[in-house]
């Protein structure tokens, strides 16, 4: 068997008209993320488009933490998780990377802040306990007074003035942000260098392009690849039937509040960095190709 690469799976997604496999049954639970974020917007879009007679139910988190105890201690089958998270935890496997994570730094459009450095010693909530911002953000060392508060709790501390800003890792537009009028991100890029040198190339620049919540300019900031992953005794049946979905059902399970930043694209499924694939997973992936 060749071995795989992104130019053969690429070549075999041109196939895909041998999906006749029948799927397994059963259910299988996906640990999300925040209402409201797309980690469970994902969620929900793959339990929407489960084939029959698969079941997935979409189960609302704190966020990647949360989700991969909820995979370590057996209460979920699939989970979604930044990769610099996941990449912290050992004996899991990817099914394969979907989309980009966005950090967003936002503070009122009314404040006097105009990087992060201006927040220094200034309360922030810094993502929700037990989610992928939280450990980004203790990444960043920023120097803040932290808080952690789950997003919409956030954003109305935010608006009371409780907290100076908030820190979040998801799509862009992220939905309870586009809701809340009057807010902007800082730029995020200068941090960069640092944890790529720290942590690695998990970590890449993104832009968050001019229009986004109201910007009047393209905001550079942090992107971070999300992967769908279990543990390895999920069965190659399961894993090759969640790959056939993630395949054939592509631009359908990309939340439609996206502006076409997030994406999930079949030319990276396959790229899950230092996360190997599900065995059955990677067996579908060369079956798909052909």
């Amino acid at each position: 068997m060749k071995p795989l690469t992104r130019r053969t799976f690429l070549l075999g997604t041109l196939a895909l008209t041998a999906c006749g496999s029948s799927e397994p049954s059963g259910t299988l639970k996906i640990a999300g993320g925040e209402p409201g974020g797309f980690y469970f917007d994902f969620a929900s879009l793959l339990s929407d488009l489960s084939p029959a007679p698969l079941t997935i139910t979409a189960v609302q988190t704190g966020g990647s933490g949360d989700n991969l105890k909820l995979l370590r201690e057996g209460s979920a089958d699939l989970a979604l998780s930044l990769s610099d998270s996941a990449h912290l935890e050992s004996g899991i496997v990817a099914l394969g990377r979907v989309y980009e994570n966005y950090l967003q730094l936002v503070v009122l459009d009314s404040s006097p802040y105009r990087s992060a450095a201006d927040l220094i010693d200034k309360p922030v909530s810094l993502g929700a306990a037990g989610s992928g911002a939280a450990l980004q953000g203790e990444r960043l060392a920023l120097g803040v007074r932290e808080e952690h508060y789950p997003l919409r709790n956030a954003v109305d501390a935010l608006k009371s003035g409780e907290i100076a800003a908030l820190l979040w890792s998801g799509g862009v537009p992220t939905p309870e942000l586009n809701k809340a009028s009057g807010i902007r991100l800082l730029p995020l890029d200068g941090y960069l260098p640092r944890l790529r040198q720290d942590y690695g190339k998990v970590y890449e620049r993104v832009d968050v392009r001019m229009g986004v919540y109201g910007s009047r300019m393209d905001v550079p900031t942090i992107g971070t690849p999300n992967l769908l992953v279990c543990r390895p005794d999920l069965s190659a049946e399961y894993a090759g039937a969640i790959v056939r979905l993630l395949v054939a059902k592509a631009a359908q399970l990309v939340p439609e509040q996206a502006l076409g930043t997030q994406y999930l694209d079949v030319r990276s499924l396959i790229d899950t960095g230092k996360v190997p694939l599900h065995p059955g997973a990677a067996a579908e992936y060369r079956r798909l190709h052909g």
